[in-house]
């Protein structure tokens, strides 16, 4: 743990990229801890503001409790206090205050909620669920609004009102009222992360909205282009950031909408092309076919 503040640690995310580390897998599915030791110690040396650990890209979603401590732990050790640390909590609210304790207890730095499992839910659920880990824990916690984890402006206030450690949210909708209304409404009172599948898309347009900052999954296999990218976002020069949308980020999006689950398995395809293979992905998503990989390769060939 290095030591932050709530407040602390969401004003250091808010100063440079972020990113969310995919979690390696043997070829048989099973967790590699010394693969993921390995991968959290190349995120950090590039030179990002904060890590994800075990977050969506991260296939949360298919890891065991277990497993979620124990990559967790390996982030917090390897990391060393170089930069915040945040760790996952998702599923029920009573799973996911076991989680965020755990993560306290590990040394992480911060917490993401991500989405319920399965439930459709109002916004007041929503709002007791997160009030709920917020209390479960000291660490500063960040709102993904996503899937149908969704609140609006009034609900996200009176929460920030209940809750002094909830100092973040990240956009996952792209609804641009409400985010505008979020805004308006809370102010710098939270930090605000762009969360939208490959974010680079939407970071101009979102820093107009007080969105300094967003977790790119490309910076996994490209940190100097994700990098780079995210510098030109930040200094509004519209030429590079569209230069860079044209002659990659697009045709890979293109490439990642061809299936449902590709926005994690193009990442594992990325890093494998690259000579960082990180496994595959685990059911029920899939990987990319052979034809997708080659066509990923010769995007990335002209990158490194």
């Amino acid at each position: 743990m290095t030591g932050m503040t709530p407040i602390e640690m969401a004003g250091a995310l808010g100063k440079g990229l972020l990113s969310f580390p995919v979690t390696n897998f043997h070829a048989d599915g099973r967790f590699d801890p010394a693969g993921y030791r390995d991968n959290i110690a190349w995120a950090c040396s590039n030179g990002p503001a904060g890590l994800f650990v075990a977050g969506g890209t991260g296939e949360f979603f298919s890891l065991t409790p277990g497993e979620v401590a124990a990559a967790v732990q390996i982030a917090v050790a390897e990391a060393n206090k170089r930069l915040p640390l945040l760790a996952p909590c998702g599923y029920g609210t009573a799973i996911a205050m076991e989680l965020a304790r755990s993560a306290e207890s590990a040394g992480a730095d911060g917490l993401l909620v991500l989405p319920p499992y399965l439930t459709e839910c109002e916004r007041q659920g929503i709002a007791a669920h997160v009030e709920a880990i917020c209390k479960a824990t000291r660490l500063g916690v960040i709102f993904y609004s996503r899937g149908n984890a969704r609140i609006d402006d009034l609900t996200l206030a009176r929460l920030c009102d209940r809750c002094p450690n909830l100092v973040g949210f990240k956009d996952g909708v792209g609804d641009i009222e409400m985010m505008t209304r979020i805004y308006a409404r809370i102010g710098d009172r939270l930090t605000y992360l762009g969360g939208l599948p490959t974010a680079e898309t939407f970071a101009l347009p979102y820093l107009e909205m007080g969105v300094n900052t967003y977790s790119s999954a490309i910076y996994n296999f490209l940190p100097r282009f994700a990098l780079e990218f995210y510098a030109a976002v930040r200094r509004r020069d519209h030429a590079a950031v569209y230069a860079g949308l044209r002659d990659f980020v697009l045709p890979y999006v293109d490439i990642r909408n061809r299936s449902k689950g590709y926005a994690v398995s193009i990442v594992k395809a990325g890093m494998k092309l690259v000579g960082r293979d990180c496994g595959p992905v685990r059911p029920p998503l899939l990987d990319l076919n052979p034809a997708e990989m080659d066509e990923l390769g010769g995007l990335i060939a002209g990158r490194r």
